[in-house]
């Protein structure tokens, strides 16, 4: 965290180090990116990203979707507009916070050339079938994302029932965890280990935590298959 001295922003461990959540999944020349943060230069680099098949986005928070510009590099690369989906609502505020994205595409490049659509049901890339989960951040109705047997829900505070019979069989969950403290917006270590209980995926990964939160200290108190996430993880499924 900017002008932060405490421990965890100090920290030794790597796993302390902590960029904007997202995540990407791939399978068999399918590339799907789930939002582009402000760190998301940085992210792909880190990875080494080729090309993008498309961009998921779970909802319209800044430290969400400001860094679509850097999507530019993608167009580039592979001389094509890239799709991106998303719910009603954060459509519309990309599309007007970033309207130029979603002109028709430069010859050259120039700026960002992206394609909006609005998910309302399960879309399939490849091999990869992707259902749109509701969950509530707080009071604001957002998306997470099921891939085949993996789900990946990122700001949430509760999952009403109807989302949690599309979660059934999991074999990874990766699950908002922000703090030990309540927030009135995000799920705490407590809420976040319930919800794990709950969905019961074979393994559950915590991600979106704050430096409230040293890696080491956390992964010793969770029960077995439950483990942080950390920057530049990688699960081969």
């Amino acid at each position: 965290m900017i002008a932060c001295h405490c421990p965890v922003c100090c920290s030794d461990d790597p796993r302390n180090h902590r960029l904007r959540a997202s995540i990407l999944v791939r399978d068999e020349g399918i590339d799907l990116l789930v939002d582009t943060g402000p760190d998301l230069r940085q992210q792909m680099l880190h990875a080494g990203v080729q090309s993008l098949t498309a961009v998921l986005y779970t909802h319209f928070h800044a430290d969400h979707i400001n860094g679509v510009d850097d999507l530019r590099a993608f167009n580039f690369a592979q001389e094509v507009v890239i799709p991106c989906y998303a719910d009603e609502r954060t459509a519309a505020e990309l599309e007007s916070r970033f309207r130029y994205c979603f002109l028709p595409p430069d010859p050259a490049w120039a700026k960002p050339s992206l394609s909006m659509h609005r998910i309302v049901s399960p879309q399939t890339f490849g091999g990869v079938r992707v259902t749109p989960i509701p969950v509530l951040h707080g009071d604001l109705p957002i998306l997470g994302y099921r891939f085949n047997d993996v789900a990946y829900l990122t700001d949430l505070k509760t999952i009403p029932d109807a989302s949690l019979e599309l979660l059934r069989g999991l074999k990874v969950l990766v699950l908002d965890c922000l703090r030990y403290e309540y927030h009135p917006t995000h799920l705490h270590v407590e809420e976040a280990r319930y919800w794990a209980r709950r969905i019961g995926a074979e393994r559950t990964i915590l991600t979106h935590m704050t430096h409230d939160v040293d890696y080491a200290t956390l992964a010793a108190e969770l029960p077995e298959g439950v483990i942080p996430a950390s920057d530049g993880m990688v699960l081969d499924l």
